[in-house]
């Protein structure tokens, strides 16, 4: 290939990019300054800001989470949390999906009618309003790592 065709190529593409600039809608480039300026994270579970143990009624109690941010665009959390050995969390849904990852630990969450059991490495996609509940087994704690679309609410079946 010629080297100059190279060369032109590059130029046109940057030319390209920087009009493209120009010309998008300014929500689309205050969302695109935004991505810019997010600041990087690393947060290992283990080392966490855990929250104290929750005593409210329907959550698990002794339950913690440890808070990682909230996406500017939805307003919805991300954070860790934290079930004790043999504890319970009662049927309920939210308004916005909710996304999953088990880190440690064992759980068996029901989703609507279906039952699953879950290790560390499985992910969950709750859809929104979609009734579900947790069951951690004695003798282990579990911790999650979750992501809400939205803000986070909690709404108990049949209250």
């Amino acid at each position: 290939m010629n080297p100059n065709h190279v060369v032109k190529r590059m130029c046109c593409a940057t030319l390209w990019g920087a009009l493209s600039l120009t010309v998008l809608p300014s929500e689309v480039r205050s969302q695109a300054s935004e991505q810019q300026q997010e600041q990087a994270l690393v947060v290992n579970f283990e080392d966490a800001d855990w929250g104290q143990p929750g005593t409210r009624d329907g959550f698990p109690q002794g339950v913690q989470s440890a808070p990682l941010g909230i996406d500017p665009e939805n307003g919805g959390p991300t954070y860790f949390a934290r079930f004790p050995a043999g504890s319970h969390f009662d049927l309920h849904w939210h308004t916005h999906a909710e996304y999953v990852a088990v880190l440690s630990g064992a759980v068996t969450i029901v989703l609507g009618e279906n039952s699953h059991s879950l290790s560390p490495g499985s992910y969950i996609v709750i859809p929104a309003r979609m009734n579900h509940s947790w069951d951690v087994p004695p003798g282990n704690e579990v911790v999650i790592l979750v992501r809400r679309r939205g803000p986070a609410d909690f709404n108990f079946a049949g209250r």
